[in-house]
């Protein structure tokens, strides 16, 4: 495959470790890739992003920091390699999945988290998802697979991403890696057009556990039809396990790095310019500070603002740095949404922007320093959306206020459809709606996930902003001078709860109080009691249309108790008009509850004690 000058960074041959014989005459089979992390700057006199980090995990974070192994034609013996390392241990790789998504502990050094994402299991986990990949090509794909890796700005990436390429070659797939891209990013890669980036690939692959700490990672899978399922992640977990305990044959491997990010950040240009009329610079005079939190968003401030013409002046933390030595990448953090808040007001900003770790999740917040996230946000591209579709259905999980039904259905003319939590979840119920004929255009979590239908139902944190920047510049040509303030309008009316708590009452998986029951069937059996209890009380109202745990109305608000996606935790959200009526809910649930001995109320006991 021949490379495209511009576009085609590096060419790297290499291949799982031979012992030293006479194979190793061709040239093809010479080269062992070393699992390295490469071009990170020392750990002297940065910040850490979590308190209380012991000597031991210093030293481990300083391993990674400071190993600068560059690619080069070696020879080692199988046992000197991570693909030829021993894989008679164990290892459960269905506690590796997280819903739709893989993670796991890639780097040692925290006390009671074991690495689970070692590089043996990542080339199995790899090699399966090609083997998951070809069963579904075979029909239509004759020539061989190409499957593309990016990563963020964790410390573990380029190790993974090594351990991943050898993993795809083992099974005989073209290999390109994007180096550090964002999770839309790779989605985009399988539907690009575009054969001088080698696009479209049969299927990508990103590196990422988005906001959690340092020392975890994972992958995120995706094909032309989107992300991976919750069936499809378990499929490739268990062919991984299978594979694991396989001898493994040595494979010559072609990688191709590719700057494919130039690709995704040109498209969300255009799509500004296109909604501006074709207008250069739609965005010139704006002033726009961004927040990457050190994750990998930082390209949207260069690579997509300022060819628009914005003033980026006062954007922060756009360096990639996978310690996040300021603050988590999360616009669900309160720490985070303060420091974009902070940014915008000190630099008189017409908008601030936020992206989570990976930018599949975003916020933002106006010229005032008042929040787009959470329950705003959504009203806020519901706004946008309805505007574009009257009448459509927007989809949300199931945590959204009883004000943004209200806001969706009677100020804005749409339908609001609250569904489950998890945005695979959310956005695949939004696939469903339109499959039946029942026209969706949104479908959104109070995380910050956000998936519309015209791109292709991809939760894009860039792609909600460039929504919100189409606004703008449309605005502006309209009406000069107005700024934010055209998005602040946008969610006026929308009625937001005094008192808004989410409280999370774990499960004791060893309580004798399960009798050898599982976590599911006890939670359900309190989700019972609590339904059969609040049905028997006049002042409550359950929920008619609800799809995941109780939901009950009454003293003014609302509450929520649901079991988790993937914890022994049973999370109670609980809004109301004050703190008063939000203890009454909250004692509604405690009482209920307290015959359940395994649950652990505590949290509970102080909200209602102290609140």
């Amino acid at each position: 495959m021949a490379a495209t000058p511009g576009k085609t960074i590096q060419n790297v041959l290499f291949s799982q470790c031979y012992p030293r014989n006479k194979q190793l005459d061709n040239p093809n089979l010479r080269n062992c890739c070393a699992p390295s992390l490469r071009n990170l700057q020392p750990l002297k006199g940065r910040k850490l992003a979590w308190a209380g980090m012991s000597a031991v995990q210093l030293r481990s974070i300083a391993k990674y920091q400071t190993s600068h192994v560059k690619r080069a034609n070696v020879h080692c013996h199988a046992a000197e390699c991570a693909s030829a390392l021993s894989s008679s241990e164990k290892v459960n790789f269905s506690k590796l999945q997280n819903g739709s998504d893989i993670r796991g502990v890639a780097v040692p050094g925290v006390e009671g988290e074991p690495v689970s994402l070692t590089e043996p299991v990542t080339e199995a986990i790899a090699a399966a998802f090609a083997s998951w990949l070809s069963d579904r090509k075979k029909s239509d794909t004759p020539s061989r697979l190409r499957v593309s890796i990016g990563h963020d700005s964790r410390i573990s990436a380029e190790t993974l991403q090594d351990a991943v390429s050898r993993g795809l070659a083992s099974a005989g797939v073209d290999v390109f890696q994007y180096g550090l891209a964002s999770t839309p990013a790779m989605f985009n890669s399988t539907v690009t057009e575009d054969e001088e980036f080698f696009c479209p690939v049969d299927g990508a692959i990103m590196i990422t556990a988005s906001h959690l700490p340092y020392n975890r990672n994972g992958f995120k899978f995706f094909t032309k039809d989107g992300g991976l399922g919750k069936a499809d992640i378990k499929d490739i977990l268990e062919r991984a396990a299978n594979r694991y305990t396989e001898s493994k044959q040595p494979a010559a491997l072609f990688v191709q790095k590719v700057e494919y990010m130039k690709v995704y950040t040109s498209d969300l240009v255009k799509a500004v310019r296109r909604a501006a009329g074709n207008i250069e610079k739609p965005l010139d005079g704006f002033r726009i500070v961004v927040d990457a939190g050190n994750g990998a968003g930082g390209f949207f401030a260069a690579k997509v603002l300022e060819p628009l013409g914005a003033i980026t002046t006062g954007s922060q933390f756009l360096e990639p740095d996978g310690l996040f030595p300021n603050h988590i990448p999360n616009p669900e953090d309160k720490t985070a949404m303060e420091a974009i808040t902070q940014a915008v007001l000190q630099n008189k900003a017409d908008l601030g922007i936020i992206f989570d770790t990976d930018v599949d999740r975003s916020a933002a917040v106006d010229s005032n320093g008042r929040e787009f996230n959470r329950n705003r946000l959504i009203a806020l591209m519901s706004a946008i959306v309805l505007e574009e579709h009257p009448g459509t259905i927007i989809v949300t999980d199931s945590v959204t206020s009883d004000g943004l039904t209200t806001f969706i259905e009677k100020k804005l003319g749409g339908k609001h459809h609250r569904f489950k939590r998890g945005y695979k979840n959310v956005i695949d119920e939004a696939i469903r709606l339109n499959s039946v004929g029942e026209e969706s255009h949104l479908a959104i979590e109070t995380s910050g996930h956000g998936a519309l239908k015209e791109n292709r139902w991809l939760d894009d944190g860039a792609y909600l902003m460039v929504k919100l920047l189409n606004k703008l510049a449309s605005a502006r040509a309209s009406k000069p001078g107005s700024g934010s303030q055209v998005l602040t309008d946008l969610v006026e009316g929308l009625e937001e709860p005094a008192v808004a708590v989410e409280l999370r009452l774990k499960i004791d998986q060893n309580h004798a109080d399960l009798k050898g029951g599982s976590v599911r069937e006890y939670g359900e059996a309190v989700l019972k009691h609590l339904e059969n209890v609040a049905s028997s009380n006049p002042v409550l109202q359950k929920a008619p249309v609800n799809y995941e745990g109780i939901r009950v109305s009454g003293h003014g608000g609302w509450f929520l108790f649901r079991l988790s996606l993937h914890d022994p935790v049973l999370p109670l959200n609980v809004e109301a008009p004050s703190n008063e009526d939000a203890v009454k809910l909250g004692l509604v649930v405690l009482v209920a509850v307290k015959e359940f001995s395994a649950l652990d109320t505590s949290a509970l006991d102080k909200f209602v004690h102290t609140a």
